[in-house]
């Protein structure tokens, strides 16, 4: 896809730093390459060169970095010039200046990416990758970004539409010949092939639930009574004093959010309000938004007083207690007086420990990082990032195929269960890109950084 203008902006975030990277994009970049580096032979494509960078005034800017690459073979599959310059903000800010002065374009956030798209470089889900790649916050929600950035999701996707094509056309073989019926044989094929692509989409709108987990971090619940130990224990796991610590009950009256990497997980902390007969209104509306993000955590560690015997829960916070989603904290071990625990919930792991001294860290850390993996796993050489434009799209996808299946049973008219199976076709095109509408890429790149 040809562009008339040439873009440019700095791709490194403001600020200080060794090195900044500008770059542009479009037609003009040869050009470019010769002017400002008063070069007397083209430079060669996919080299690097050092030089100095030469303002349209005759202005010696600074000595950089440069690196030219020749139309299809760049991130845009235009020609593209790379400048690494000193990382001073007034140098970058210099250097973008004179690149619009010699008539590039600004360049709108995610516009580099989104040109890459126009121009075939990538489907939409491998665009969508760069974003989640540069916001990944853990080890595994990189790899799932780079897997997503590879083509694995469109090349799930790209199989399921030959499937898809493939048995659209056998149906509509019958659509010109309307005196004759699906043999039961083919019916019976196509009705399993379809079965299992229903399955298919079940199984990616099912991820979505653990995407969420890599994208945003595992929301883990910090609960129990006042002075159990919950904000200590929060500093614990952070290595820092984030949250006041105070032998007077209730000092946490609102929730704290903190995020920490535990392994190759990315888990966000909520200090949560203590857990009683509240005496203040203030310490109330603190419980009750307790008991709200109970409602949207995924794990809780429940602290207790090792010394005192176990609270009692609210019913709505016992009932999302599970094997699955609890570990035990019994906190205070170093005062040397250990009750055995008599509470009521089925738990994961109970862990002796003491915030005190930092006793039993080690354990929690690894019974929590074991929690994750145990019931939040995916296949690793398979992760993707479903987001919100994918599930809806998918779910378009298996309704569609249920209406097929439907049909089939009922020994519908073909051209019924053909235009299902065309309705299928378009919700794959949908997640992939292959769209004609300005305005969902108009949503989709203003999201991204500019530079990117």
């Amino acid at each position: 896809m040809e562009n008339i203008d040439t873009i440019a902006a700095v791709s490194t975030p403001k600020g200080e730093s060794a090195i900044a990277m500008l770059r542009a994009s479009g037609s003009q970049c040869g050009n470019l390459c010769n002017a400002i580096f008063r070069r007397k032979r083209p430079a060669l494509p996919r080299q690097s060169y050092h030089g100095s960078y030469y303002s349209i005034d005759g202005d010696l800017l600074d000595d950089v970095v440069y690196c030219l690459y020749r139309e299809p073979k760049s991130f845009t599959g235009e020609d593209t010039l790379e400048i690494m310059c000193h990382g001073n903000p007034l140098i970058a800010a210099k250097i973008l200046e004179d690149l619009l002065a010699r008539d590039c374009r600004q360049a709108d956030p995610g516009e580099f990416s989104r040109r890459a798209f126009l121009n075939g470089r990538m489907d939409l889900t491998q665009a969508e990758a760069v974003m989640e790649l540069i916001q990944a916050r853990s080890d595994k929600a990189i790899q799932a970004a780079n897997n997503q950035l590879r083509g694995a999701f469109g090349r799930q996707l790209g199989e399921l539409k030959d499937e898809l094509l493939r048995s659209i056309a056998a149906i509509e073989a019958y659509i010109d010949f309307p005196e004759e019926d699906l043999p039961p044989e083919q019916k019976a094929a196509h009705m399993n092939g379809i079965q299992e692509l229903i399955q298919f989409c079940s199984r990616l709108i099912d991820s979505s639930k653990y995407a969420a987990f890599l994208r945003d971090g595992v929301k883990t619940l910090i609960l129990g009574e006042p002075n159990a130990g919950k904000s200590s224990l929060l500093n614990q796991l952070l290595g820092f004093e984030r949250a006041i610590v105070s032998e007077e009950p209730g000092t946490t009256r609102d929730f704290l959010r903190e995020r920490v990497i535990l392994g190759s997980h990315s888990i966000q902390l909520l200090d949560t309000a203590g857990l009683r007969e509240a005496e203040s209104g203030i310490e109330r509306e603190g419980i009750r938004r307790t008991i709200e993000l109970a409602e949207e955590a995924d794990i809780f560690l429940l602290v207790e007083d090792c010394s005192l015997p176990c609270p009692e829960l609210p019913e709505s916070i016992a009932q999302r207690l599970k094997p699955s989603n609890c570990i035990v904290i019994r906190n205070k071990v170093d005062l040397g007086k250990f009750l055995p625990a008599t509470h009521s919930i089925d738990i994961y792991r109970e862990v002796a420990f003491s915030a005190l001294t930092g006793e039993g860290l080690d354990e929690l850390k690894s019974s929590l990082i074991d929690l994750i993996d145990s019931h939040f796993s995916s296949d690793e050489d398979d992760l993707i990032l479903v987001n919100a434009r994918h599930n809806a799209a998918l779910a378009e996808l298996k309704d569609c195929l249920s209406g097929a299946l439907a049909k089939f049973e009922t020994d519908d008219a073909v051209e019924l269960i053909a235009s299902d199976m065309r309705g299928a076709l378009d919700a794959i095109g949908t997640i992939l890109g292959r769209i004609d509408n300005e305005a969902v890429l108009d949503v989709l790149f203003s999201s991204f950084c500019i530079g990117k």
